[in-house]
This record gives structure tokens, sequence and C-alpha cells, in this order.
């Protein structure tokens, strides 16, 4: 499979240092740090890959490895692989790349405020109704209740990847859409720490566009997305506890914002407000930056075996006394069997063509595109609906037999359950191996943020499958990550 490399330079196979390369090597954004990297030691960038991992370690950057044991029972916790050489994208393919983010999710709020209201694209046939109101994600309890701004997710993770276009030329795509609880924000931001650290000449031989200040914007937009009457809202973050596999970056927004990290157990519902507990006693809350999923933020209106929620919280966010950002309900709008409906959505929303395109998707439940997909699916990228973190798919190109065969019975037996898409020949990004230096797919996750306005830090979490061929980036799957730089012009 041809890839699109995102560099265009030619590493020797032996994995040494190359040489300097010529500019027909080169796209032009890379030119400086390419000539940069060649005149640094193998030796002195294996001291800094080192020394990356030992920080990381003792910082506690780890991520929690579901179904994963010591011998003592316990969790185990791994570090996300940080590769030290930077994904670089020029200024002028952000701003298209930002305009279409602002775009698409502008359109996936008036979406959600859509169905949870007036149900508009659902009467005029746009998307079929069933595929909304009877998809496990739409929380008919949401209906008709009031969000300020009527934004629904106010942190949303849209995953890009670039591929070839049928020029052979790089093109943005929009793979997945993250509206409920994404994560992976903090490795962006730990990972621009870790190169100005030890690369500080690197940023006076380049304008990187800063980053750094996500928390600040991030705070900014829960602020603003208080309910009315709220002028000094009081914001918290709601972990699901220290065993999360996201509990880093809960406690690490937290403390970057200045607020306060609680659990369940730590609020509680009173005449329809929410407070928390204090050494001094309860304090009102307006917004609550929730990274439990729907399913466990309310025993008394989801499940009620929910040790992480906080009962009576839907009741006082349908009174309008606090905020949950982002809100429930939102799956509705990522869930896979959605994604195909987007560019639908841009163009009923807001009468424009939509700026970034969707991976061409074919849909279990309709009989064309199912024979399609079962006819082809070893060629194919096949997903569950509801799957994430890289479970619940199939790659077809790299799949056996018997792990087709496998999947053609699951996809027989549910087919509403399963979309696919052809597989993409993703861009590449040189990256250190235990080999020395190869290329490996990468993908990219900006974070929008959506309150009284749009908008965004510029760059985003660029995930790296590191083993040799893999599409799979997700950090529960071995993937690492890397910094991202967008050149100012």
């Amino acid at each position: 499979m041809q890839t699109y490399d995102e560099m265009l330079v030619r590493w020797p196979e032996s994995g040494a240092m190359p040489s300097q390369p010529g500019p027909q090597d080169l796209r032009s954004h890379y030119e400086t740090y390419a000539r940069w990297l060649a005149r640094q030691p193998e030796d002195v960038m294996h001291s800094r890959r080192a020394e990356a991992e030992m920080i990381f370690r003792r910082v506690g950057i780890t991520f929690a490895v579901y179904g994963a044991q010591d011998a003592d029972g316990h969790g185990t916790e791994r570090l996300i692989p940080f590769d030290l050489i930077p994904r670089v994208i020029p200024a002028q393919e952000w701003r298209a790349l930002e305009q279409g983010l602002i775009q698409r999710v502008t359109a996936l709020n008036r979406f959600l405020h859509d169905v949870y209201h007036e149900q508009e694209i659902l009467k005029a046939g746009v998307i079929p109704a069933e595929q909304v109101l009877r998809n496990a994600q739409f929380r008919k309890e949401m209906m008709g209740i009031y969000t300020p701004h009527h934004v629904y997710s106010h942190i949303a993770g849209i995953d890009i990847v670039r591929a070839a276009d049928a020029q052979g030329q790089g093109e943005y795509y929009v793979l997945e859409d993250n509206l409920r609880v994404p994560s992976g924000v903090s490795y962006m931001l730990e990972d621009r720490r870790m190169m100005m650290r030890l690369f500080p000449d690197l940023f006076s031989l380049h304008r990187v566009a800063p980053v750094m200040h996500y928390p600040d914007l991030l705070l900014e937009t829960l602020r603003a997305s208080a309910q009315p009457g709220a002028p000094d809202p009081t914001v918290v973050v709601l972990t699901p506890g220290m065993y999360n596999s996201a509990y880093f970056e809960h406690a690490f927004l937290a403390q970057q914002m200045g607020v306060e990290l609680v659990e369940g157990q730590d609020l509680f519902v009173k005449d329809r407000f929410v407070y928390m507990r204090t050494t001094r006693g309860p304090r009102r809350v307006d917004v609550i930056y929730r990274r439990v999923d729907d399913d466990f933020l309310d025993p008394d209106v989801f499940r009620p075996d929910s040790t992480i929620g906080c009962r009576g919280l839907l009741d006082a966010f349908a009174a309008g006394s606090v905020t949950i950002c982002n809100a429930v309900g939102t799956g509705v709008a990522d869930d896979k069997s959605i994604y195909p409906y987007v560019p639908r959505m841009i163009e009923f929303y807001l009468g424009e063509q939509p700026i970034l395109k969707n991976v061409p998707t074919y849909l279990g439940r309709d009989p064309d595109d199912l024979a399609y997909m079962l006819s082809r699916l070893h060629e194919l990228v096949v997903k569950e609906v509801h799957g994430a973190g890289g479970y619940g798919m199939l790659i077809g190109p790299a799949a056996t037999r018997a792990e087709i065969d496998a999947f053609r019975r699951a996809v027989e037996a549910n087919p509403a359950g399963y979309i696919a898409q052809p597989t993409l020949s993703l861009s590449t990004c040189p990256t250190y191996v235990e080999s020395g230096i190869a290329p490996r797919h990468i993908d990219l996750r900006p974070f929008v943020l959506s309150g009284s306005q749009v908008q965004l830090v510029p760059g985003g979490l660029t995930r790296v499958a590191l083993k040799e061929g893999s599409l799979v980036v997700n950090s529960s799957q071995g993937g690492g990550t890397k910094d991202t730089w967008i050149l100012e012009a």
C-alpha cells in the first residue's frame, strides 16, 4: 500500500541518521528541521529519548491499560511512547483545516440541538429518523432541555488523516468525530513542553504557533457555558477516579485551570442545585466538565448501579441550575452510523459545502452497502458502530482468513452494527523505532472548543502507529504521540 509521506525524506534502510537531504527530497516546510536533524549525533538523540522517558515516568504521564493486571490484581499502567521527530504543518494548510473544523463542529452542535428539540432535519428526511431516535446514544431525557448558546459538545476531538488523492497529492479527511469525552489534550501539551525542554534551539529556528494557552481557552469556554445568572461560575472537573485510563489528564487539566477535581461522591444535589463538599462546607457548582460516560453519570436516570456519578444531576441540569460539559446525549452525533450524514448536516444547517471531506463509508444497514462490504471484507476497514479505541474493527488487507471469516459472521448477524471504509493510504512521518528512523502512519486530533464562540489552538495531538505497517494509532493498541507544529506564516 502506497503512503503519502509528510516529510518526503528517503531514510537509509539501515535506520542510520540521514545525510543532509536535497531540496528535491523535502516538502519545503520541513527543510530547516531536516537540516538540523542531519547535524545531530546519533548518541545525542538516543540520550534525549531516554531523558524524555525518564521525565514522563517521573511526572506520571501514564496510560492505564484496561484488562491488564499485575501480580497483585491491580490495573497496569504504561507510558505512551513519545517520538522526538515532530509532525510539521504549514500555516496555509492549517488555516484550511481550522476553517473546516469550525464549520463541522458548528454543524454538529446545530444537529444536536435540533434532534433534542424541533427535529427539523428528521422531518426533512435528510437523515432517517429511526437512525437517530433508535440509536443507543440518543437520550430521550434530553428532549427540550436548554443548553447555553445551544452548545452540546463544548470540547470536540476530531480525528483527521492525510491521504493521497487521485493525483497522489496529500488531502485531509475526517476519520471520526469525538463529541462525548474526548481525551488526549494533556499529551498534546506535555509533548510540546518536552520538545521545548529537550531542543530549545529548534524553537529559535522555527516560528511554531503556541499551544500552551489551551487550559486558559478551556476554562474560558467552560465559564462561558454557565447557565444565565452565574456571574462568577464555579467550574469543576468530574473524574471516575484514579483507576480510569485518562486520570492523569483529568488531574492535569484541573490543575492547569486552577479548578477542583472531584469524584461523584464529592457532589450532591439539593433543591435541584449541585454542590460539592469542601472543608469549609458545601459550595455551589455551576459548570461540570465531566469525564464520566452518560450511563454512569446519574444513577437515578441511567445505570442504577453506578457508584461514580451523582444522584439528581440530570434533574439539576434540566432545571437550568448547572451546565454539564459535554452535555448528556452528545454521543448520538458521533456514532459511526451518523458520521456519513455530517456533510449533509453542514449543507442543511449552514447552507455551505463541507470544507473537510469524509472518508467514503458503507453502512451495514443498507442492503446494497452490505452486499458490497461482505464481498470485499479483505479490502476494507470494517468498524463496529459503537466501537472505540481501535477495538471492534477489522483491517481487511492485514487480516487473516480466520479473522475475516469471524467478522463476516458478526456482520451478517448484526448488519446495522457495522460500517466499512476503504483502506486509505495514510500519510507517514519519520519516527524513531528500535531499528533507527523509519516511516510510520499518523493521524491528528485537534481539539475544538465551543462556548460563546468556536475556537481552537493551532495544532493537536498527532498519534503514531509504531508497529511497522500498522494503521492503528490508538494508545490502547500500542500507539505513540508526536509534537505537532503549526508553522506561523
